[in-house]
């Protein structure tokens, strides 16, 4: 009789588990950023099989209280160097496996990236330039390792004599990236600040770059000082990235094109500042090109400034981050907001429905929203009234899986 019991109460038991299960996720919150501009209150948002369903805040099922938190979609960095990191000698790795470091490592280190990005708040990010991203995006797309969604341009286009020269050359370098599973295309067409930031591609070059882009489906992002970003408005490119040293007027070009931009107002340069023992020496840094980046900086800021005054300018979240920076990223809201004078909602959409819409996933993520991927993160405070508070990410659900939580489950 006591094994009949027992059996029927494991039964009950695994049948209460499976209905838990079965039931849907609702997050309760108080203050919710809807990453489109909006502030909804006292609200809950029920979750589905790795998407939001509604908001709805009488409804029932695994409940998790994030009230006195400010809950919003998880940030996009349009912009990100995840396999860049230290290697065993404290050294700049660079692009991730090679150049002699044990492999071993360098994916190790690599998936330490992606959590540590994924932990600051971050679920979605655009890594520009590495062969070793796509496994390591496949690798978190299969759940072989936790991590943000990744969409990588494998590798770089480059100008100045180190790439395909003609632009039929060229075009079969676009065309041989997409069938390498290229998410998107990553052109250099200028040299960096560094070096003194001169275009390396002529107008023809960039122009047949991203028009076979384009008829390949893909999007293109641009490395551009000077004059090349007005070149890359021109050809028809999608992102115009950095942007120092070139005509104001500019600005204004690419509102008319529609074409995005992505400055950047301090991580990546104050991460550089603060790692100079670890990357002068390796290659493409020296110490003249340490005292450009600190030369132009200020003139970085005015730029940024003269671009949030541009109007029907939209300019997208990205940081750069390399090795050093990754899982700091929200650390250029506080830049933009502090240095730049921008206004915290406006630098959050940047970094939510805005960044979305420049991926063309803004059917996906981005928002808080039906149909919409469950990406949710909440903050310990509140960003629109303390910026600072993007530093304090208690809790984070990608797909509708939650991989941080400081908040308890409250019950049904």
């Amino acid at each position: 009789m006591k094994r009949v019991l027992l059996l029927v109460a494991c039964i009950m038991a695994s049948a209460a588990m499976a209905a838990a299960q079965n039931q849907p996720t609702v997050l309760r919150v108080s203050t919710l950023l809807d990453g489109k501009g909006h502030i909804l209150h006292d609200t809950a948002i029920v979750i589905e099989n790795g998407k939001i369903v509604r908001l709805d805040p009488h409804a029932t099922g695994r409940v998790y209280d994030l009230r006195g938190l400010t809950v919003m979609p998880g940030w996009i960095d349009c912009h990100v160097h995840i396999s860049w990191h230290f290697g065993p000698d404290g050294k700049n790795a660079g692009q991730g496996a090679g150049g002699g470091e044990p492999p071993e490592h360098a994916y190790l280190a690599m998936a330490g990236d992606a959590w540590d990005t994924l932990m600051g708040g971050f679920t979605t990010v655009q890594s520009v330039g590495a062969q070793a991203d796509a496994p390591l995006r496949d690798a978190i797309n299969h759940g072989s390792i936790p991590g943000p969604r990744i969409l990588t341009a494998i590798r770089p286009l480059s100008g100045g004599g180190r790439g395909p020269q003609t632009p039929e050359e060229i075009r079969a370098y676009v065309d041989q990236d997409k069938t390498m599973g290229a998410d998107l295309i990553k052109i250099f067409a200028s040299q960096s600040i560094r070096q003194g930031g001169k275009p390396t591609l002529t107008q023809d070059q960039l122009s047949a770059a991203c028009d076979e882009a384009h008829k390949d489906g893909l999007r293109t992002l641009v490395h551009a000082y000077g004059e090349a970003v007005r070149m890359s408005v021109l050809a028809g490119c999608t992102e115009v990235e950095h942007g120092m040293l070139m005509d104001l007027a500019d600005l204004k070009l690419m509102a008319e094109h529609g074409t995005y931009f992505d400055p950047q107002a301090g991580l990546v340069q104050e991460n550089y500042f603060s790692h100079a023992s670890e990357y002068l020496g390796t290659p493409g840094y020296t110490q003249e090109g340490f005292d450009a980046m600190r030369k132009v900086l200020p003139s970085d800021i005015a730029m940024i400034k003269q671009a949030l005054a541009t109007p029907g300018l939209k300019m997208v979240f990205g940081t750069d981050a390399v090795a050093g920076a990754h899982g700091h990223n929200a650390e250029e809201f506080i830049y933009r907001v502090q240095r730049a004078g921008e206004d915290p909602m406006r630098a959050l959409v940047s970094a939510n429905s805005l960044a979305a819409e420049s991926m063309n996933l803004q059917d996906q993520i981005g928002s808080i929203a039906p149909d919409l991927g469950a990406d949710i993160i909440a903050v310990d405070g509140n960003p629109l009234t303390d910026i600072t508070a993007v530093r304090r990410v208690v809790f984070v659900m990608r797909s509708g899986t939650i991989y941080k939580n400081t908040v308890s489950e409250r019950g049904r």
